[in-house]
């Protein structure tokens, strides 16, 4: 009888799950997270991932019903507690920006700002260090200072975020600090989260967003849904 990955490789993805040989053929799943279950099924709720192959879909509660894009699972599952943690923020502190984006510097023009654009077209309100911070300021600087004015984050990881990593000394404690208060939602474009892996195992430890299964615009409107309070 095959046996499930998730315990060694974990599941980050539909696509890691689609990999695993005990999971690939499951038409339905469901997990248990933070006292709700959200639970799905291969037929109706049916979607197609970048590969082509069937995922199953699950809407999450802070979706209207007419919603445009669909969620599987494993996104309801990591976004749940970010969704808890943005209702809190939002009663605590009812001014601050619905999130911060974290980005490379080289990223700046390019992706960064094309996933700027998209969130801010679909009425988020952006923390964003191109036009907040100044130049220059250290990656975790950047973080407690965004953070410090916005509900959640994102950190969008591309080639040049896995490539600036190791040179900021990003210190595992604050990291950690970070995502064991449900406060990054990762965001993985063009690359892979096996590649975070190898540079960050604890921030690929928190399952997010990938553009290989949703284009910058989906995922605009799926944040967009995320902090709507």
């Amino acid at each position: 009888m095959a046996r499930c990955t998730a315990p060694v490789r974990g599941h980050s993805s539909a696509a890691a799950a689609a990999a695993c040989p005990a999971c690939r053929y499951r038409t339905s799943y469901r997990y248990e997270s933070y006292g709700s279950s959200y639970s799905s099924s291969g037929s109706s709720e049916g979607s197609y991932g970048s590969s082509g192959r069937s995922i199953s879909s699950s809407r999450p509660r802070w979706s209207n019903a007419g919603s445009s894009v669909s969620y599987t699972p494993m996104q309801v599952q990591s976004l749940t507690p970010i969704r808890e943690t943005v209702e809190a923020r939002a009663a605590e502190q009812p001014d601050l920006r619905d999130v911060f984006l974290c980005h490379a510097w080289d990223d700046r023009n390019g992706p960064a700002k094309e996933l700027h654009d998209l969130l801010v077209a679909v009425g988020v309100k952006v923390w964003f260090s191109e036009k907040d911070l100044g130049l220059g300021v250290p990656m975790m600087r950047s973080i407690d200072k965004g953070l410090a004015n916005s509900r959640i984050g994102l950190v969008l990881v591309t080639p040049a975020l896995l490539a600036r990593l190791p040179k900021e000394s990003v210190a595992d404690k604050e990291l950690s600090a970070l995502l064991a208060g449900n406060q990054l939602v990762p965001i993985v474009h063009n690359t892979s989260y096996d590649a975070l892996r190898n540079v960050s195992p604890l921030l690929a430890s928190r399952s997010g967003l990938d553009t290989a299964e949703d284009s910058m615009a989906v995922i605009a409107t799926k944040i967009a849904e995320l902090v709507a309070v």
